[in-house]
């Protein structure tokens, strides 16, 4: 057996450097535990004391899946904590949650009837009124629990919580986030560019990704990697949120940058609908743009023309050898997909042969 490396121990000064880290990022993070009670839950939804921003709008949850989660309810499941900023004003935003006390106002306040469940079978069909007050009370009285980030988190603090939420959850649960969080003119281009026609039309998506924003999540993944990678930290979602916190200050001093980062993106467009016959499709029949296949060809081909402008009116060779070849796939994979090196390579790659082309 190989035997492993002898790590050195930690110096006093790596030990002390990581205390220190450890108390700043503390200091962003102070909350509080509650409890509320489902009718309590309801009636502040009904009178707008929760606040859902603008990034959580969308209602997305289907019929089975409010059911089944108001199955969960009546039969005393545990419910995942609700998670809350408290705003200047008193009231709460939320972070995460805001699907379920959706679900819990349209149940008890609303007309929500319940669909064919699994295991209450006999409570399909019934709407809250429908049962008799004093299963209405036991369900009202049931409690969930929340965590309170009080008013002094700022916006990456909330962003950060969500995102530790939601580990697992699509990426594009970010691009909402940021659409919420970071208002301002830059988030304003990257919500205009993403509803392009030819963007749209080359760059393909599912519905459900479509409704949680992933044409604005690709955008602004352009213009952060294409930008340059300074700052990195195989963290694509914090890296990018803070790219766009800082291009909306930048562009809020120097409006005028707003027509050349269209012009980037427009010009970069044009070129890929002109020689790249898929758009960002693995095939012609593709429904869907992979993310690390749109970094390769979107980012490339800007750094391309970055590098030598007149690519964009000169003829440029046939790409689908090397587009279609097995370097290409073996880039664009999604072992460590994130990974700044990886990151680089797929750019690269692309960037390259459009240069030698």
């Amino acid at each position: 057996m190989k035997k492993q490396k002898e790590i050195p121990p930690k110096t006093e000064d790596e030990i002390a450097l990581a205390e220190a880290q450890i108390v700043e990022l503390s200091k962003r993070i102070e909350f509080y535990l509650t409890e509320y009670s489902v009718e309590l839950l309801a009636n502040k939804m009904n009178k707008g004391e929760f606040v859902v921003p603008a990034y959580q709008r969308e209602y997305t949850w289907e019929h089975d899946r409010k059911s089944r989660f108001i199955e969960s309810l009546v039969l005393g499941l545990p419910i995942p904590f609700l998670f809350f900023w408290e705003m200047p004003d008193g009231n709460l935003e939320i972070v995460d949650g805001s699907q379920r006390l959706r679900s819990i106002e349209e149940f008890v306040l609303g007309d929500l009837r319940l669909g064919e469940l699994d295991g209450l079978t006999a409570l399909s069909g019934f709407k809250f009124s429908d049962l008799p007050e004093s299963r209405q009370r036991k369900i009202n009285n049931r409690s969930i629990r929340g965590i309170v980030l009080n008013e002094h988190a700022d916006e990456q603090a909330r962003f950060d919580m969500f995102e530790r939420i939601n580990t697992g959850s699509k990426i594009a649960n970010m691009a909402e986030v940021r659409r919420g969080a970071l208002a301002g003119p830059f988030m304003d281009l990257i919500i205009e560019l993403a509803v392009l026609p030819k963007f749209v039309a080359l760059a393909p998506v599912s519905k459900t990704a479509l409704d949680e924003r992933e044409h604005e999540e690709l955008v602004a993944r352009f213009f952060a990697y294409s930008d340059g990678l300074e700052g990195y930290k195989d963290r694509p979602s914090e890296f990018i949120f803070n790219y766009v916190k800082r291009m909306n200050a930048v562009v809020n001093n120097d409006p005028a940058l707003v027509a050349q980062y269209r012009t980037r993106f427009q010009e970069a467009i044009d070129f890929i609908e002109r020689f790249f016959p898929y758009g960002f499709r693995r095939n012609p029949k593709g429904k869907a743009t992979p993310r690390a296949r749109f970094e390769a060809i979107a980012v490339g081909s800007r750094l391309a023309l970055n590098e030598r402008p007149a690519l964009a009116h000169e003829d440029v060779a046939d790409v689908l050898p090397w587009l279609t070849s097995d370097d290409f796939t073996k880039v664009t994979g999604s072992d460590g997909a994130n990974a700044i090196a990886r990151l680089r390579e797929r750019t690269g790659f692309v960037c390259d042969r459009l240069l030698d082309a």
